[in-house]
């Protein structure tokens, strides 16, 4: 992806591209090819062709920047030695580019410096030097601004640069910041548009060719209908329409597709000799329908890509833009919404009807919409990018039914959401199951709900499951101010109602106060005086009012069912505008009012036909904000401690030494995994899993084999008593239920009886495999785990041993590498967390041990990524110290976990 939002492709330059070289170079300017080889040099020689297309991709590497199917670009490196000879071992190497000038501008030097440093350090080159004339300001800026540490010096009328190749805070910086600059400029030319074309205009009113044309009726520029069988010069629906796009005299920015798939490729062909610049795929029949649809979507996107086209779809509705400057409904919507501050996206066409149906009966406008289908290129991830920049875009709301990239959208998400809510549906919360025709990494195929909503969590994004619930939640988000906190007052002239709303409270979380009871005879006066009091005391965070149809005092006959009250309006109005100026959210919950809310949200006050959804927006609200608040925080003050008793460099050699061994014992592919991932774990011994943790400070309490009581009685002497017998076989693992622990085990004689009863209770030694391990001190059981999943990271886990996480559920998780402030607020999550802190007179337990023992796993697990997974279960957490009592490790030879490569678009 360019700076200017188009599309290229980079791949090594081979011996067959001499006569696109050739040609490339006679369409550079003479300055340019000066700047090159400081001399002038009209024309590659013969010799020249042969040497910049003959590499052998180790100490010389060529790449080339191609847009259909012509160089624009070029970059090579040559190894060299230390004085600068050609060298098959130096850990240097020269490189040097070539831009057409037609393209200079345009980020191509940038993308191919990011690429070409990425092959040499695959090969064990660690610099790069340049020499620069002076006068090429353009190259020597693309080498400082890349943020690479680097030297400059200056000899006989040339600059010399030298940089390292490792990646840097700074160049990273830099990368992330050129790629949220493409993506969201390449989003913002499919929604600004100068002209547009729609590809597949039938004569049939009924058609999707001929409803897209009539939708796109409000745009202000040229737009145009093909038609192969139409004669030229005639008009559909007042349109000039052509037979080939390559007919049309303008330019065409956008191109609408609505012609059976198997004439797509032809049309986008026309399209990209054309110069168009997006296309809008709505036509159907590709990976949604099998393998060979699947073939046909990624030969649509090569093709796209090659042109330097983005694609929105196959399969899609369209897109909108409700700015008056560019307005545009290139979709199948018959209606273009109003203008507002609502973001939508969708992967779904019936969805998307959903959500724009759902916005004008709710009177809520949108900035821009995009329901994208199959998503093959453009995904959710490019209109994150885009909103981040919007200003006309302060709340964006998502339907999600897969990710394409979890880590890149973790990574973006948790940067928009410190400036603007995000508010996703995820569909498939249950079963995991990717539509029809979604095109995912195999890793990403199969992420756990557990997993997902770790993902949202630590990125801060709001989930919510209906569209209802989408809704509620952006217009508070949208109406004003984020809560302080989670202290709410509750005012309203229904006892009832009020005593609803603080029940939602407290079952949500939320600390609301007694209900302020106006009774049904309150009178705008009432809930002014009420609704200011209840605003202006500093322990209220929020205020919902609560309100009924008025009841007449003198005749108790109620008014006319849902009529305006005037005076609610109004105090609520004016109380609306104190609520602004004190920074706090101002609800209404409401039954059987219709005219009320509809004025009310004309000021800003959300309202909510049941005190439950009031209260669930408003939760949302606070979960989000204070999410910002932490976040904000962490950022100054969360630090990755440094711990003693950590060696990575043995900790690396033990697990080279167990891949290459391949010791220990590989289990069943973990059910949802992605197909070929895990099948390659190994789970290590006991005493090599041990070893590994103590590698990193992590001490598992001794254990050891008792295979006959004899040997029982040795280990136990061994270690010295107390002691406990515990059967480890897989059946037994964790179940003390069964008997199959015996703890407090002082002297032989109680050992031998606790050995003969196990015996006797579960079978012989082979089928419980008991061992003897020194005792630990009493406290709460927990589980920890780290595991990885290829498509997110590393998650650490966390909770209480036994039924809590077993059968509740109640773990909770955050991405690695994990903070100080990360497992403290970790280990507070879970449900049962009071348990730690002295639940009912309990002595607490030491936390502070407990903090520092996840920060180690998050340390061991993000320092190797061969570890695929590392469960300690129970790890006892007494008063003073804790105590592993079981660690289990496996690892396998996987792929680093990172999101730090160059820039490149998906292949999938």
């Amino acid at each position: 992806m360019l700076r200017d939002g188009g599309t290229a492709r980079i791949r090594p330059i081979t011996p067959a591209d001499a006569d696109r070289l050739v040609e490339f170079y006679e369409q550079v300017s003479d300055q340019s090819k000066y700047f090159r080889f400081f001399a002038p040099y009209p024309r590659l020689s013969d010799k020249d062709v042969r040497r910049f297309t003959h590499h052998d991709y180790i100490n010389r590497v060529g790449l080339a920047v191609v847009v259909r199917d012509r160089f624009i670009a070029t970059v090579r490196y040559d190894r060299i030695d230390p004085e600068g000879r050609p060298s098959a071992s130096g850990t240097d190497a020269e490189v040097a580019f070539l831009v057409q000038d037609a393209h200079q501008g345009r980020g191509v030097a940038s993308a191919l410096l990011e690429h070409i440093a990425a092959v040499a350090q695959e090969r064990g080159i660690r610099r790069f030097t340049a020499e620069v004339l002076p006068e090429n300001r353009k190259m020597v800026k693309v080498f400082t601004d890349a943020g690479y540490v680097q030297r400059r010096s200056f000899t006989d009328g040339v600059v010399h640069l030298e940089f390292d190749l490792e990646p840097t805070a700074a160049s990273l910086a830099v990368m992330r910041a050129r790629e949220h600059r493409a993506e969201a400029r390449s989003v913002q030319r499919l929604l600004t548009p100068r002209s547009v074309a729609v590809v597949g205009v039938s004569r049939s009113p009924q058609s999707a060719g001929r409803a897209l044309l009539r939708n796109l009726a409000g745009f202000d520029g040229p737009v145009y209908a093909v038609n192969r069988n139409a004669p030229s010069g005639t008009e559909l629906d007042g349109v000039p329409s052509y037979r080939s796009l390559l007919e049309i005299p303008g330019p065409v920015d956008l191109a609408v597709i609505a012609v059976p798939a198997t004439a797509v490729p032809a049309a986008v062909a026309e399209c990209g000799a054309h110069g168009v610049q997006g296309l809008v795929v709505v036509t159907a029949g590709y990976a949604e329908t099998g393998p060979e649809g699947r073939e046909r979507q990624r030969a649509l996107v090569r093709q796209a890509r090659a042109a330097g086209m983005r694609v929105i779809g196959p399969n899609a509705f369209g897109l909108l833009n409700t700015d008056p400057e560019h307005p545009l409904n290139a979709s199948l919507a018959p209606v273009l919404p109003e203008r507002g501050p609502f973001g939508l996206f969708c992967q779904s066409g019936a969805i998307g009807v959903a959500l724009l149906e759902a916005a004008h009966r709710r009177g809520m406008g949108i900035s821009s919409f995009a329901s994208v289908g199959n998503r093959a290129d453009v995904s959710g991830n490019d209109w994150l990018q885009y909103w981040e920049e919007d200003p006309a875009t302060e709340v964006v709301l998502l339907y999600l039914e897969s990710f394409g990239n979890p880590r890149k959208f973790t990574r973006i998400a948790r940067r928009l959401a410190a400036v603007k809510p995000v508010v996703v549906i995820k569909g498939a919360r249950h079963t995991g199951s990717l539509p029809p025709g979604h095109a995912v990494q195999p890793a990403a195929g199969g992420l756990r709900d557990a997993t997902v909503d770790a993902l949202f969590q630590q990125a801060g994004v709001l989930r919510v499951d209906t569209i209802t619930e989408l809704y509620d939640t952006a217009e508070l988000l949208a109406a004003g101010p984020l809560p302080a906190g989670d202290r709410v007052a509750v005012v309203g002239n229904s006892d009832s109602l009020g005593l609803l709303t603080h029940d939602a409270c407290l079952s949500a979380g939320l600390r609301p106060r007694t209900p302020v009871d106006l009774t049904t005879a309150a009178t705008g006066e009432n809930f002014r005086i009420a609704l200011d009091t209840a605003l202006a005391d500093p322990a209220v965070d929020a205020v919902i009012a609560v309100a009924i149809p008025p009841i007449a005092a003198r005749t108790a006959i109620p008014a006319q069912l849902g009529a305006d009250e005037p005076e609610f309006a109004e105090a609520l109005t004016e109380a609306a505008v104190r609520a602004r100026e004190l920074g706090k959210p101002l609800l209404l919950a409401h039954l059987a009012l219709t005219e009320l809310p509809e004025r009310l949200r004309s000021v800003g006050i959300p309202a909510y036909p049941a005190p439950e959804r009031a209260v669930q927006a408003l939760t949302q609200a606070v979960r989000y904000a204070d999410w910002r608040r932490r976040t904000a925080e962490a950022e100054q003050t969360a630090r990755v401690p440094e711990f003693d008793r950590i060696d990575e460099a043995r900790a690396r050699a033990l697990i080279a030494g167990a891949l290459q061994g391949r010791t220990g014992t590989t289990p069943r592919t973990r059910p949802g995994g992605a197909p070929g991932f895990f099948e390659k774990w190994r789970t290590l011994p006991d005493d090599k899993a041990a070893a590994l943790l103590a590698h990193y400070g992590i001490d598992v309490v001794p254990t050891l084999p008792a295979p006959d009581e004899e040997s029982a009685v040795r280990a136990a002497a061994a270690l010295g008593y107390p002691v406990a017998l515990k059967a480890t076989a897989e059946h037994l693992r964790h179940r003390p239920d069964l008997g199959s622990v015996r703890l407090d085990l002082t002297g032989e004689p109680g050992l031998r009886r606790a050995y003969r009863e196990l015996d006797d209770l579960l079978g012989g030694a082979e089928q419980v495999r008991p061992v003897v391990q020194r005792l630990a001190p009493r406290g709460v059981d927990t589980v920890i785990g780290a595991t990885v999943d290829p498509g997110v990271g590393a998650i650490l886990s966390f909770g209480l041993a036994g039924a809590p996480a077993e059968l509740l559920g109640d773990v909770a998780h955050r991405l690695i590498p994990a903070t100080d402030q990360d497992v403290a607020s970790l280990i507070r999550e879970v449900r049962a967390a009071p348990l730690l802190f002295g639940w009912r007179g309990a002595v607490p337990v030491d936390t502070d041990a407990l903090e520092e023992l996840l920060l180690r796993v998050s340390r061991l697990v993000d320092d190797l990524p061969e570890v695929a997974s590392v469960d300690l279960e129970p790890v006892v957490v007494a008063p003073h110290g804790l105590a592993v009592l079981q660690a289990r490790v496996r690892i396998a030879p996987l792929p680093v976990r990172t999101d730090l490569g160059p820039r490149a678009m998906s292949t999938l």
